[in-house]
């Protein structure tokens, strides 16, 4: 089994759009105002968001996407003027991490990891 794709809730999907291809996602389908797809451009996996009236309670949806290159990365995103609740950080579980928003609230994390993500000391035999 593979993992093919995350989908999001939005309630204002040009507005996620436009957000998602400022972040480096390539649009791929586009059928406003309902629905969107992206392809990564490092990878098979396509993130999506669709239309909905209410979003959902609490925490919410966490979706990772991974660099190498997270600190410029960052820097750029913040320079188009991305405003992120925590600048790259190094993280206990070895993950380096920099965490914002999306317009509907979906909490994303730019992340750089490398061997360690699925291969931490850690991990089960």
């Amino acid at each position: 089994m593979n993992l093919n794709q995350i989908t999001v809730p939005s309630k204002d999907i040009e507005a996620s759009i436009a957000f998602y291809k400022k972040i480096g996602l390539r649009l791929i389908v586009e059928v406003l105002p309902h629905y969107a797809r992206f392809e990564c451009v490092v990878g098979d996996a396509t993130f999506s968001i669709h239309q909905v009236e209410k979003l959902p309670k609490g925490e919410g949806v966490y979706v990772y996407f991974e660099t190498e290159q997270l600190d410029q990365e960052v820097n750029r995103l913040i320079e188009e003027g991305i405003q992120f609740d925590q600048l790259p950080t190094d993280q206990r579980w070895l993950w380096r991490e920099a965490r914002l928003k999306d317009p509907d609230g979906n909490q994303i994390i730019l992340y750089f990891a490398g061997d360690n993500r699925k291969n931490p000391p850690w991990r089960l035999k």
